[in-house]
Order: C-alpha cells, then sequence, then structure tokens
C-alpha cells in the first residue's frame, strides 16, 4: 500500500507568555499596546517571553486503510499533531504530507458555523471535503437518524447541547466518506451509548479501507479499533508499532491511576469538564464493614463513594461508575437512572454511594472512570475522569466447595458465573 500520510521531522512550538516590545508580536492596534502597558504597571509582570515544544523531531508513516492509534497523557501532543495534519497550523519545524480529505474532529463544533441549522451544515461541511451536493443527498438521511437529531434539524446548532452538537459533527464527519478520518478524545463528551455507537461506526469506517487516527484515554477501544499504535511522551514520540505492546508501554509509563482506597481528584489531570458546572473532588472505595481499602475478595460487597462539587444548580443529574480491565476495556456499566435513584437540585458538596452486593469479578486488578451527566437524552457530560482509582480482586472460595477461581485476569474469564449442574 502507498503512503497516505507522511511525517518527517516535525515539531511545533508554542510561545508563552507576552513579549511586546513597540508594536510586536500580539500587538495590533494601539488599544492593544496601551491596555499592555496598564497591565504591567498594575501586576508588575516582567517583559519575559518562553517557549515550549509541543511536539519534538516526530517521523512516521500511515498506509492507506491502516487505523493508527495516537496515545499518551495529557499534554503529551497528540491534539497538536493532529491539528498539523487537519492543517489546522502548521509546523514550526518539518514536513506533513497528506494525501486526499481529511474530516476532523478535534473539539466540539470544528468546521461547524452555530448561525446555520443542521440542515445547512451538513451541506457545508459536505462541500469542504469535495462533496457534491447530490453525493450529500444520498448519505443525508442516514446521517441525520445517527446524529438522532430529526427534530432540532432545521434549528441553529449555536441552540444544540454539546452532545446534540458532538453527535451531528460525528455523524457527518463518518458518513461523508473522506479518505481520512481523524477523531481526538472529544467523543467523551458523548455519554456511554454514544461512544459505543461511534466506535460501531469507526469499526466499519475502517472495514471500507479508509484511514483512521484516532485519540483516546479509552485502551479497550484503541485495542479493538486500531492495527497500530504511536505513544507520544512529552512531545516525543517513543513507541510505534504493535497496538498490544505500545498500549503496554503508555500504561507502564504514563499511567497515573491511584493504588489506594481514597482518592482526592479534584486536581487530577486526565479528565474531560463541561463549563465547570459540576467536578468529582474524591473517589474512596469501602468494604461491607465500612473500612477503606483497595482490595477485596471474590464474592464480598463493594461501596463506591463519589464526591462531586456541584458550582451550579443541577436538577436530578446522573452518576456513572465504569470498571475496566488493567488494559482500559469496558466490563461494566454502573449508572444510577438504572437503578431508580435521584437526587433533585445539587447545588455545592454531593456524596452519592453505590454498593455492589457481590463481586464476581476474577482476581486481578481493575480500573474505574467516573461521570456526572447532566441529561441522558442529551448526551450532556459535566465531568469525566478517566481511570483515577484502582483496586484489586483476591481470590476467595466463592462456591462453597473449597474451590477457587485459579486463572489469572489475563482478559480472557474476567467475571465469574454462578451454574447449577445436574
Amino acid at each position: 500500500m502507498s503512503n497516505i500520510i507522511e511525517i518527517e521531522n516535525i515539531s511545533k512550538k508554542y510561545r508563552i507568555g507576552e513579549n511586546f516590545s513597540g508594536f510586536g508580536f500580539g500587538v495590533r492596534t494601539f488599544r492593544d499596546l496601551f491596555n499592555y502597558k496598564i497591565k504591567r504597571i498594575v501586576s508588575k509582570q516582567k517583559n519575559e517571553k518562553k517557549e515550549v515544544w509541543a511536539l519534538k523531531n516526530i517521523s512516521f508513516n500511515v498506509d492507506e486503510g491502516e487505523v493508527v492509534g495516537i496515545i499518551g497523557r495529557n499534554g503529551a501532543g497528540k491534539s497538536t499533531l493532529l491539528k498539523i495534519l487537519s492543517r489546522i497550523t502548521n509546523p514550526t519545524e518539518g514536513i506533513a504530507k497528506v494525501k486526499g480529505g481529511v474530516a476532523s474532529l478535534l473539539e466540539v463544533g470544528t468546521g461547524f458555523n452555530p448561525e446555520l441549522t443542521g440542515r445547512e451544515n451538513i451541506y457545508l461541511n459536505g462541500s469542504i471535503l469535495g462533496m457534491k451536493k447530490k453525493e450529500i443527498d444520498v448519505k443525508f438521511d442516514e446521517i441525520v437518524s445517527f446524529a438522532e437529531v430529526e427534530k432540532f434539524i432545521d434549528t441553529p446548532v449555536k441552540r444544540y447541547s454539546s452532545g446534540m452538537y458532538m453527535r451531528l459533527a460525528f455523524a457527518v464527519a463518518a458518513h461523508i466518506e473522506p479518505e481520512i478520518l481523524i477523531v481526538d478524545e472529544v467523543l467523551a463528551v458523548g455519554d456511554f451509548e454514544f461512544q459505543k455507537k461511534c466506535l460501531g461506526k469507526m469499526s466499519d469506517v475502517s472495514k471500507s479501507g479508509r484511514t483512521i487516527l484516532f485519540v483516546s484515554h479509552n485502551m479497550g477501544a484503541v485495542e479493538q479499533l486500531c492495527s497500530r499504535v504511536i505513544v507520544l511522551r512529552q512531545g516525543k514520540k517513543i513507541f510505534d508499532g504493535n497496538t498490544k505492546e505500545g498500549i503496554n508501554i503508555y500504561l507502564r509509563k504514563d499511567a497515573r491511576v491511584a493504588s489506594t482506597g481514597n482518592v482526592n481528584i479534584i486536581d487530577y489531570p486526565d479528565r474531560d469538564s463541561l463549563d465547570n458546572i459540576a467536578r468529582f473532588s474524591r473517589i474512596t472505595l469501602k468494604d461491607s464493614n465500612g473500612n477503606i481499602t483497595n482490595e477485596f475478595k471474590m464474592g464480598e460487597s463493594m461501596m463506591i463513594e463519589l464526591e462531586v462539587i456541584f458550582y451550579e444548580e443541577v436538577n436530578r443529574p446522573i452518576f456513572d461508575i465504569v470498571i475496566t480491565n488493567s488494559v482500559g476495556q469496558y466490563l461494566s456499566l454502573l449508572r444510577s437512572q438504572w437503578e431508580g435513584f435521584e437526587i433533585k437540585n445539587c447545588k455545592g458538596i454531593v456524596c452519592v454511594t453505590a454498593t455492589i452486593p457481590k463481586i464476581l469479578l476474577t482476581p486481578g486488578t481493575y480500573c474505574i472512570s467516573v461521570e456526572v451527566i447532566r441529561n441522558i437524552n442529551e448526551g450532556c457530560c459535566l465531568d469525566m475522569v478517566h481511570l483515577p482509582i484502582s483496586f484489586n480482586i483476591i481470590n476467595n472460595d466463592i462456591t462453597g466447595h473449597g474451590s477457587y477461581i485459579n486463572f489469572a485476569n489475563n482478559g480472557t474469564y474476567v467475571v465469574h458465573i454462578k451454574s447449577e449442574w445436574k
């Protein structure tokens, strides 16, 4: 196969702070200069210029039809690399060659005009990607159905929720059929079902022979979707190759998962928040006796306490707890709404507890991610924290016959299901 993307020694430098000398960088009008001088008088800030390299000497090629995952901690340079490939920004050094049309989902609203309706934005995006009106007409109903915005298709998208916005943006990008589809972690804006739906669509896109670049903190999705991964660390490429090997390197070098039963996560970096409306501040794990711990025996109960700060009043928020294995594969979703639990008009510090009466996970290490949602129908995620805490399951005689589960948690056997034999 021929290379559809060629990256040669790409580096990207950003300037932070201010450096206004006369009418230099950042000063376009006399008002800009006047405001800057006032700020310096008030704050006594120094006239300093600092430079940060978001990417440094990155090189790789992507073949046509390849699905490549790009993984790394927040700040590793993943989004900067995708913006260069999407032609949103230029590299400071190096060459990026991209052949064919590119559809990018880098942040909510990218490529949309907020004043136009959903219908108009579908045609606008399609035209930007080089599609003819007749080609868009063929895909139109399928796009709208996937996005689930039929009732609002003729409403200006500035009135859409972030979930509606994201669903429509993804539907356009995935159905217009560009040669290259670039998807950032922006899918975390949606709820669990929406993410699952999008991953299914991307799997279909990959099978059609199109090229996908995929950034995600969900290692299970990366392993399922990608044939190859590139691992970035502090702007540098530290691995390029086999997906499982790359995930293991990422988890070993970059994971911030806490192996304790009580974690303050108010400043935890790996999260996706919406306008600082709500924020998780603490996760605590307890056994049946109320003791804080991160080790539980098979068959015992487990309590997961979540502390959330609501900066604005939110009516009937929904709380999610996602349990994954050590490589990020989804195993279970605990959702407060499914159990009929709700709190009206949350404001300030709110503590909720989910109890698992009997843990049937097999021995091994597992991780937890948490999410609070304003409205499940709109997919409006207020705060999602990725893998802030882990726990261990210890072997135990849960059969009552002196039999122990004697296989390790290797991703093959994860849940013990009781059975009766005759």
